[in-house]
């Protein structure tokens, strides 16, 4: 496990904590390989439920380290590996199936803001801010900025904030969909383990076939992901632990899944 992330367990919630406060959590290939790691630690343990992905210092991530992108500029060779990376670990994050929720607190800018699109939740603290500052340095988002961006806010805010590179406020970034759930500083931990841990006591199959019919139903068109939703959920209804789910229901007891 990479140092530039470090991993916890509570309970059933895989905890990653990017862990450079000194670097203002900046991207590098270290700690991509830190959350690739951690999320495969998390996924090959049958006891996980959910992932919260939070960081240390004050600031989640002020986007890509600078000087490991200037070095990898000198061959496009190496900086096309950089980026690639940077895309397998957020698609692979969307592409788990365990729910993934980010926790933010200070900046999270550019390729920050590109990590956290990534996620599934995104709770932040009051006095967060988010950016995409790329054209203030004559760079272009390279790890779905220009992609993700649109899908979540509309594709003229997107332009909008791409161009000008200012900062939203944790309201704005709430109020626009980047984020689903504004807390103090001081609660933003316990708010986000309490919301992971209330995943964790429902159907992981069925967490599971949300998250990819609504990631994957998003690409197609209405008529091919509503085939889509009937070809996953009618398996589904007749696993066993949709049946545990309604013996529940009729029994007035909480349902015990696998």
């Amino acid at each position: 496990m990479s140092e530039a992330v470090t991993y916890e367990k509570i309970n059933q919630v895989a905890v990653l904590t990017l862990n450079c406060p000194d670097k203002f959590n900046c991207i590098s290939t270290a700690l991509l390989a830190g959350i690739d790691s951690g999320l495969t630690r998390a996924e090959q343990d049958s006891d996980v439920r959910a992932i919260i992905l939070r960081a240390a210092g004050k600031h989640f991530c002020t986007g890509a380290d600078l000087t490991e992108v200037q070095e990898h500029s000198k061959a496009q060779e190496t900086l096309d590996k950089f980026i690639a990376y940077g895309h397998t670990v957020m698609q692979k994050m969307e592409a788990s199936v365990l729910p993934i929720i980010g926790e933010v607190n200070g900046l999270c800018l550019a390729g920050g803001m590109e990590l956290a699109m990534s996620l599934d939740v995104v709770f932040a603290a009051e006095k967060a801010q988010f950016g995409c500052q790329h054209a203030q340095y004559g760079l272009v988002p390279g790890w779905g900025g220009t992609q993700r961006l649109p899908r979540i806010v509309g594709v003229r805010r997107a332009l909008d904030l791409m161009y000008s590179a200012r900062w939203l406020t944790a309201k704005e970034a709430c109020e626009w969909g980047l984020v689903n759930k504004i807390v103090p500083a001081a609660e933003l931990s316990s708010e986000t383990l309490a919301y992971a841990n209330k995943l964790t006591s429902r159907n992981p199959e069925g967490l599971a076939a949300m998250k990819q019919l609504a990631r994957d139903g998003a690409a197609l068109s209405l008529s091919d992901s509503l085939a889509l939703e009937q070809k996953i959920a009618v398996p589904m209804l007749l696993s066993e632990n949709v049946a545990e789910g309604l013996a529940a229901f009729q029994e007035k007891r909480e349902p015990v899944f696998k």
